[in-house]
């Protein structure tokens, strides 16, 4: 009941930056954490990083200095700055919270995106 869509992906040079953004909505109540996730083809996702309601942040140890996090109600940023080549991959946005169902009952959501593609390459 909750979509989640991310924008911003495409094709930059190495030490460019990329702006991804990441909108969830629905009949939110809350959100608990979003994160974003990446995978390259044949590999499994890894977490890049992630915010909670807490304010709590962690990110990924190849992406910590050079990536920052960020949230505004429902919609989350992932500034990346000073790109690899080793940064191309697909991007997921991951939402986690409480929502409406069409019954209007509370129930918790846990929500991805489709994706959206990232290459870094000279």
């Amino acid at each position: 009941q909750v979509q989640v869509v991310e924008s911003g992906g495409g094709l930059v040079q190495p030490g460019e930056s990329l702006k991804l953004s990441c909108v969830a909505d629905g009949k939110i109540v809350s959100i608990y954490r979003m994160g974003w996730h990446r995978q390259v083809a044949g590999e499994q996702r890894e977490l890049v990083a992630v915010i909670t309601s807490a304010g709590i942040i962690d990110y990924a140890d190849s992406v910590k200095d050079r990536f920052t996090i960020s949230r505004t109600k429902n919609t989350m940023y992932l500034e990346m700055n000073n790109l690899k080549p080793e940064d191309t991959a697909v991007y997921y946005c991951n939402a986690q919270g409480l929502a409406y169902t069409p019954q209007n009952l509370r129930e918790n959501f846990n929500s991805w995106g489709p994706g959206i593609q990232v290459v870094v390459s000279s």
